[in-house]
């Protein structure tokens, strides 16, 4: 390690006069720096020997601070690399943003890849949620999202066809083709709930099926409070952290 990676890391030596076990003051103290982003999404930690060596603990003691950040979801093992800061995207609640907006603004390169861009019918909860009538058309946006090459989310979107008439003509942000048509999004209703992810979008995000997943539905009004957009959002809860501020 270099004078001030090794600088860094002796930050986070525990105290041997406290009760607390070394482990869980290491994993507590890496944790937070995670949290505050003192460490980069992608970089790689030292190894248990390098780290045990500049926190003055036993190799024992990095391999379970190690192990349960593993579990936490704060640091992913790769067989062969070693162990890297895990990508997370924390989401403030009280804000409306576009996904590549809000990634941008946390250091990570937002991509999108479309699985699928069609009109059809309406279904009966879209007719409902979008205000439309029973015979209308809809524009249907499928798409993974991803941060540094990782796959964060899979997004399905619903809009009248009026609004999106041609979705091959859609670029990198969805939100900026609607802004050039004199249609932005100004408020949002979104409800969340847990899920379970079916083979399909595990295979997708490369995770388990019927691993947990948060599902975020999104309502986007523009500034006449008109509903134009439902979104699905599926999100791997590995690499997402939503913020809410209470105050009294």
């Amino acid at each position: 390690m270099t004078s001030a990676s090794e600088d860094r890391w002796r930050d986070l030596r525990p105290d041997p006069e406290n009760d607390t076990p070394l482990y869980l003051q290491l994993a507590r103290k890496l944790g937070s720096a995670i949290h505050e982003n003192r460490w980069n999404a992608g970089e790689a930690l030292p190894s248990e020997r390098v780290l045990s060596e500049a926190l003055g603990v036993s190799r024992i003691t990095s391999r379970k601070a190690i192990a349960l950040l593993v579990e936490q979801g704060l640091i992913r093992r790769t067989q062969g690399a070693g162990s890297f800061i895990t990508p997370r995207y924390e989401d403030p609640l009280s804000r409306l943003s576009s996904f590549s907006e809000m990634l941008r603004r946390r250091g990570f390169t937002p991509s999108s890849k479309w699985l699928s861009r069609e009109i059809s019918p309406a279904n009966r909860d879209e007719v409902i949620q979008l205000g439309l009538s029973p015979a209308a058309a809809v524009t249907r946006l499928r798409r993974l999202r991803l941060a540094d090459g990782i796959v964060m989310a899979v997004e399905n979107s619903t809009f009248p066809a009026a609004v999106i008439p041609d979705p091959q003509a859609i670029g990198d942000s969805l939100y900026t083709y609607l802004e050039n048509r004199g249609l932005t999004i100004v408020r949002a209703l979104q409800h969340f709930r847990a899920v379970n992810a079916n083979d399909e979008i595990a295979q997708q995000m490369s995770i388990a099926p019927n691993e947990a997943l948060l599902l975020i539905t999104r309502v986007g009004y523009t500034a006449d409070q008109r509903a134009i957009e439902l979104t699905d959002t599926y999100c791997r809860n590995d690499y997402y952290d939503f913020v809410a501020e209470l105050r009294k």
